[in-house]
């Protein structure tokens, strides 16, 4: 077993490690930024919008792959743009929910991990497709970018069917990153009222 296989089949694991070691940080940590007014909302501003543009992303490639990711090859919609448009989305919620620390290296940190991280996972994911798909999943990677977005190939079908039983436990998990926002509120208004210690302010 290589290494990206050891990582695909623990990402889970991997991922809730990460998620506490993450959440243990910033249950104990401030913004420096915080000190200005305008620049601690700006980024703030800014993580919203990208957690509100991920979450619809999200929800937007779930539709087309509930009750089809290994059966179908799916190239339409999100998938015409790029291979793994809902890495790309998740990326940008998670930078997204970095910045409603209202720091910045927490979404560095995020960017950091991903970027390590995910390509392993990324190229086990295509050789499996690749074995499943063959010449059809050749000739798609060939033409389709692997991670940015090409509006310009941009194309979708005019109807769809959707297994609306497996799209509708797949919003659940779109939804996250809005929840993980209302998390990071309660824990600032505990810094604030002095209920949680803050050992360090991160930029």
């Amino acid at each position: 077993m290589g290494l990206g296989h050891f990582i695909k089949k623990k990402r889970i694991f991997f991922t809730r490690l990460f998620i506490a070691a993450v959440g243990v940080l910033i249950l104990f940590s401030g913004s420096r930024w915080e000190a200005f007014d305008v620049y601690g909302t700006f980024l703030f501003a800014v993580g919203v919008f990208m957690v509100g543009v991920a979450t619809v992303g999200r929800l937007w490639c779930n539709l087309y792959i509930c009750g089809y990711k290994s059966g179908k090859l799916i190239i339409a919609g999100p998938y015409s743009m790029c291979r793994n448009p809902l890495y790309f989305f998740s990326l940008i919620g998670a930078i997204g929910l970095g910045l409603t620390t209202e720091t910045i290296s927490i979404a560095v940190l995020f960017l950091a991990v991903f970027s390590v991280y995910y390509p392993f996972v990324i190229r086990v994911e295509e050789k499996r497709l690749s074995k499943i798909h063959g010449a059809e999943y050749e000739q798609y990677r060939k033409e389709v970018p692997g991670f940015i977005p090409s509006l310009r190939r941009f194309h979708e079908p005019d109807e769809y069917v959707v297994r609306a039983k497996v799209f509708r436990k797949s919003l659940f998990d779109a939804m996250w990153f809005v929840w993980l926002i209302g998390i990071m509120e309660v824990i600032e208004v505990l810094h604030e009222a002095k209920i949680l210690p803050v050992y360090i302010n991160l930029y």
